[in-house]
């Protein structure tokens, strides 16, 4: 996956206009962060103006106005507490909610991506950006705008009251805010960059696992338990290298803000100390002095503590943006229309193809024209190109050069959704999703009824297996369909394809993995899906495609033989040797 990189100001414009659908939140939320400051702000002017009072006059000291005063700061505590329960709740609620629409907008450009997107970028990457990554911008949509309003309000309005109070030990105490500003800049960038590491180390260590329990049958079967597991300590121990090196960024981080809480209370000793001397400052100003920059030095203190759930909530954007900035390469023209009840007839003119990412050229001015309702057999080595022909028709890929046309029209100015829906794809490699039976044929027609589930299981030759099972169609067939034998699985895609009914059909070595007793159920329930469909078949057994209406020999350098069966077996010509061979093995 290529790591895209962001600035700090990128990021946060990019990621501000999730917070539009919830203005009037976020604005009720900053209000009330504003209450619960003027709360906090409001008490050293409450015990000033007691120790003052009582230092000039101990009589004026008055029940009445203890008592007022007292009165006052309940009520600021009560709309505190509100306030800060709004914060809590309704606050922590939005960022959740912009959590979940990231999450959404996430998930919707993966699927707009291109197999190369898939082919380059590992399933745990995926999974740690759209989960564990976006936990972190609940957090970070929530706190960010609220922490840093209230420190803002509190410097500024800490700075009014204290310049007005002495403006000389307010600009002393003020000069180290510039400088800590600076140095924490400074860390937060090694901070971010650590951070980044650590997140895409979790994201290989999900890829790493992931890969190990997906495969834990050839592990068993090859007994290699401890080479999984030293290839999982390899990298549990380089997650632990890079956990240890942000811990210690932290650590100057914090040790750093302590230095300057230090030299601000040194300031107000000494600064204090002697202007007190001097008479030019009261003791309940000074009392007050203690108690702002107290509350000025936890403001900071709590924006440094909330700076690694910045930089947390930054990095969580950053990986999440990388997602949403990958290239949707295949995407429908703007003058494409819909395609209804297609007849079949595909050509491929002048047809050239190389795969985006590495470059690797496959066919260089293809000419290929498939007549509706025709059943042609793909045949050739590995390697040759024959799926990724097949490929090029449902625009999997799209074509370098040349055009693929569809019915005459060209399938760029199809809309891909008509132009797949017009497609069925029966794979080798069977893939069921975790559920039942029903909801794995079903897939093939979203909200089918168990009426028409059956027929199709039944026309795929699939019903008679699925009624002997524990629950028949409610059985729940596993992860990837592990419960179910391989002709078994194969029989539900084929039930899967029929109840979707499209006029084109790719079988693409649908049966090449199968035993001898399965490849024959399986055949007669390809050849029942066949039947009035233009039918493109990839084959490496032979003798599954003898009847096919036209044979074409596909290798790295295009077409080099086309026929039915009979005329390349005359032609004694590639055809015929691998038929020979195919025999010759049996």
């Amino acid at each position: 996956m290529e790591r895209k990189e962001y600035t700090t100001g990128t990021l946060i414009r990019r990621f501000w206009p999730y917070f539009k659908p919830y203005r009037g939140t976020l604005y009720r939320d900053l209000f009330c962060a504003a209450l619960t400051t003027i709360c906090e702000i409001v008490l050293p002017l409450i015990i000033r103006q007691i120790t003052n009072t009582a230092l000039e006059d101990v009589t004026l000291l008055t029940v009445r106005m203890i008592l007022g005063l007292a009165l006052l700061y309940f009520v600021l505590r009560v709309i505190d507490a509100l306030a800060n329960f709004y914060m809590a709740d309704i606050g922590h609620v939005m960022g959740a909610k912009i959590e979940t629409d990231m999450r959404r907008n996430a998930y919707a450009h993966l699927q707009q991506l291109s197999n190369t997107y898939f082919n380059n970028t590992k399933v745990g990457q995926i999974m740690g950006r759209i989960t564990n990554d976006l936990f972190e911008v609940t957090e970070f949509a929530h706190h960010c705008p609220e922490e840093f309003f209230i420190a803002a309000l509190k410097i500024v309005i800490s700075f009014m009251i204290l310049a007005g109070v002495h403006l000389p030990l307010t600009i002393m105490i003020f000069v180290f805010v510039p400088i800590m500003t600076i140095v924490c800049r400074l860390i937060n960038k090694k901070m971010r960059s650590a951070f980044s590491k650590q997140r895409n180390q979790i994201g290989e260590l999900n890829a790493k696992i992931e890969d190990s329990l997906l495969g834990q049958k050839v592990v068993k079967a090859f007994t290699n338990e401890a080479l999984e597991s030293e290839k999982f300590e390899e990298g549990n121990q380089e997650f632990l290298h890079i956990k240890t090196d942000t811990y210690k960024i932290m650590g100057l981080f914090s040790t750093s803000t302590r230095v300057f809480d230090g030299l601000m209370y040194l300031t107000i000793i000494i600064g204090g100390g002697f202007f007190l001397m001097d008479g030019r400052i009261l003791p309940g100003d000074m009392v007050a002095y203690v108690m702002y920059v107290s509350t000025l030095i936890a403001t900071i203190r709590r924006i440094i503590e909330f700076a690694e759930q910045f930089q947390r909530g930054i990095t969580g954007i950053e990986r999440f943006l990388q997602i949403m900035d990958a290239d949707i390469e295949i995407f429908d023209d703007p003058d494409a229309e819909k395609i209804c009840n297609p007849k079949g007839e595909i050509v491929f003119n002048n047809v050239s193809f190389e795969y985006p990412d590495d470059h690797n050229k496959v066919f260089t001015n293809l000419n290929l024209v498939i007549h509706a309702g025709e059943k042609l057999a793909i045949v050739g080595p590995s390697g040759g190109g024959k799926t990724t022909l097949c490929n090029l028709i449902p625009r999997f890929y799209d074509v370098s050069a040349g055009e693929i046309t569809l019915d005459g029209k060209n399938i760029k100015k199809i809309t891909l959704q008509s132009l797949r829906q017009s497609i069925g794809v029966v794979q080798q490699d069977v893939y069921l999703f975790s559920g039942t039976v029903y909801e794995n044929i079903a897939y093939g027609k979203p909200g089918a009824t168990y009426e028409e589930v059956m027929e199709a299981a039944k026309r795929a030759g699939a019903d008679e297996f699925i009624q002997n099972l524990k629950d028949q169609y409610d059985t729940y067939v596993g992860e990837r369909g592990v419960k179910l034998s391989g002709g078994q699985k194969q029989r539900i895609s084929i039930a899967r394809v029929f109840l979707k009914n499209p006029p084109i059909l790719i079988l693409d070595e649908a049966t090449s993995a199968l035993d001898n007793e399965s490849e024959y159920a399986v055949a007669r329930s390809l050849n029942e899906l066949a039947k009035g469909r233009t039918t493109l078949t990839i084959a490496h057994r032979l003798s599954s495609i003898r009847n096919s209406d036209r044979i074409l020999v596909l290798t790295d350098e295009g077409i080099v033989e086309e026929g039915n069966h009979d005329m390349l077996m005359e032609r004694e010509g590639i055809y015929y040797h691998f038929y020979k061979m195919a025999n010759e093995m049996k």
